[in-house]
């Protein structure tokens, strides 16, 4: 049993409460949260018990931890438990600011323990097996690869104004799925974006709309286009077309029910919100984390792969804000293997 705290009693944190009391190779040893009467009442609900931030990180009770605290705080926390001597499972991001980042997984990095971010994307079936197809040489060499990520609704602003934009927010998801299924890094990075919904998001200098085109060093092509606000749902989709052949990790609908009438065909649509769309891929990802702690086997996304899908979110970030190509530079550290 991995004996494992939570750091963070929000709505992440929640879902990942779920899971860890579910989880039979874990000893849910108990959460934590600045605001105590949160931190209670998520421990009570999942049969653990609230804790402070010492027992949290006390190692002669926890194995490792789980950050889903604010995303201020996670490099604090990063280093605690590192000093601490602890594993690690941390949302994205290290933290908004790269060159911070950087220098947290620089200190961090030397105590040789199992840290991971949560790129849970990498844990949808469907791309894992599209990731093990195209890596295979199912499709002979890999030439284009066209990724949807595309929300139901716009967030609200004052989540807007500290997500640290699209790119860095929404998009860096997909950053990091066009570099693990390509096994490649970009060199450089176009993007396009407008405004449809509230025009408050451009005084935030953020945009809800836009289209990414990532050149990589074979010169294979990907291309992302990101929504934050659609009328038909929450869709997300990845095609990836070789030289011999295509996959499709198609857009995901709650059933697979067709109606046929006359003149019509009506079947179901698709799920209400990101969420439930990508649920099941939290509990993969705590598993994967789990099971690599107890065999001793690679775990990942890394640190260093984070720094890399967020170096790539920089680099379109100001893309969007020049207005032309700008080329990706990667960290030192960001040489983990894709």
């Amino acid at each position: 049993m991995v004996r494992m705290a939570l750091i963070g009693a929000g709505f992440i944190g929640s879902v990942h409460a779920e899971n860890l009391a579910a989880h039979p190779g874990v000893e849910f040893v108990g959460v934590y949260d600045v605001d105590a009467a949160r931190s209670t009442d998520l421990a009570t609900r999942n049969l653990t018990r609230a804790i402070d931030l010492d027992a949290a990180f006390a190692p002669s009770e926890v194995d490792a931890v789980l950050i889903a605290s604010s995303t201020d705080t996670h490099a604090d926390h990063l280093r605690r438990a590192a000093t601490s001597g602890l594993a690690v499972l941390c949302e994205k991001p290290i933290d908004l600011d790269l060159h911070h980042a950087i220098d947290v997984v620089g200190e961090v990095g030397t105590t040789g323990r199992p840290m991971m971010v949560d790129f849970n994307r990498r844990f949808d079936r469907d791309y894992a097996e599209l990731h093990h197809a195209v890596r295979a040489g199912e499709i002979g060499t890999v030439e284009l690869v066209q990724m949807t990520t595309r929300g139901p609704v716009l967030p609200p602003l004052d989540y807007v104004a500290v997500s640290g934009g699209q790119m860095r927010d929404q998009t860096v998801h997909f950053f990091d799925l066009a570099r693990w299924i390509t096994g490649e890094d970009p060199v450089s990075v176009f993007a396009a974006g407008s405004v449809f919904t509230d025009p408050r998001m451009t005084e935030l200098g953020d945009v809800d709309t836009s289209a990414v085109i990532l050149r990589m060093p074979t010169g294979t092509l990907v291309q992302i286009d990101s929504t934050r606000r659609i009328g038909y749902g929450y869709d997300e989709r990845i095609e990836v077309l070789g030289s011999t052949g295509m996959i499709e990790a198609g857009r995901q609908r709650v059933g697979s029910v067709t109606r046929y009438r006359a003149g019509s065909l009506v079947t179901d649509g698709m799920h209400p919100g990101w969420f439930e769309r990508v649920a099941p891929t939290y509990r993969s990802a705590l598993d994967h984390f789990v099971s690599a702690l107890d065999s001793g086997t690679p775990i990942g996304p890394t640190l260093p792969e984070a720094l890399a899908a967020q170096a790539i979110a920089e680099a379109a970030t100001r893309s969007l804000r020049s207005g032309g190509p700008e080329t990706i530079t990667y960290p030192a550290l960001s040489t983990a293997t894709i």
